[in-house]
């Protein structure tokens, strides 16, 4: 891959979308970081792995991009449906997945050297971590989607637990039964394709 190297930029996504199929874009600091929804993506700059690949376009990216992500920060890292790492039941990194014709443009934020609080960090060489996402990435969005669910579920934190997912239309509780062909979260019987996932019993550390 080829990797574009900033100091400083608003966003990685927003460089990316403009690049060629099998480029990398990481930055020391972004200033206008962005999550799901539009959420912010704040950390102090030189403290966390702010990337966003250019890969092409497949179905299941988000999960995919996810057992990339998870597989590169190493085995103890679980998923939390629909995007983000989790280590020891905190979160660790969060991931972006858009779909620009052909190609798609996934972000990854991994906190490195510091975290906000609640949250986790992952000690280890930015540069080292980015060459196992440039090796994982790619791997994974040529897997089969059967290998993706199968992967996906084996590190899912979400699934066989309580949850409450925050709908617009309001929120629905019940236990994560399941991951469907598409990605979609039965919870108690109902496909959600789109919310955000509350644990209501969160796991231990440790």
């Amino acid at each position: 891959m080829n990797i574009v190297r900033l100091s400083r930029t608003t966003s990685t996504q927003d460089v990316a979308r403009g690049m060629a199929l099998g480029t990398v874009v990481v930055t020391d600091e972004q200033t206008l970081g962005r999550g799901r929804r539009d959420r912010r993506w704040e950390a102090p700059p030189g403290t966390a792995l702010l990337a966003s690949f250019v890969l092409p376009a497949r179905s299941l990216a988000s999960l995919a991009a996810g057992v990339a992500a998870a597989s590169a920060c190493g085995p103890e890292v679980r998923l939390k449906w629909p995007n983000d790492l989790l280590l020891q039941g905190r979160k660790l990194a969060g991931i972006l997945a858009e779909r620009r014709g052909d190609h798609c443009v996934v972000g990854v934020g991994v906190n490195l050297s510091w975290a906000p609080p609640g949250a986790a960090r992952l000690d280890v060489s930015r540069d080292d971590l980015l060459q196992e996402l440039i090796s994982q990435l790619p791997r994974w969005f040529a897997a089969t989607d059967a290998a993706v669910l199968e992967a996906w579920r084996a590190r899912s934190d979400t699934l066989g637990e309580m949850v409450r997912v925050e709908l617009a239309e309001g929120a629905v509780e019940g236990v994560a039964e399941a991951i469907d062909a598409d990605g979609a979260l039965i919870v108690a019987g109902r496909r959600i394709v789109a919310g955000d996932v509350v644990h209501l019993r969160p796991r231990s550390p440790g």
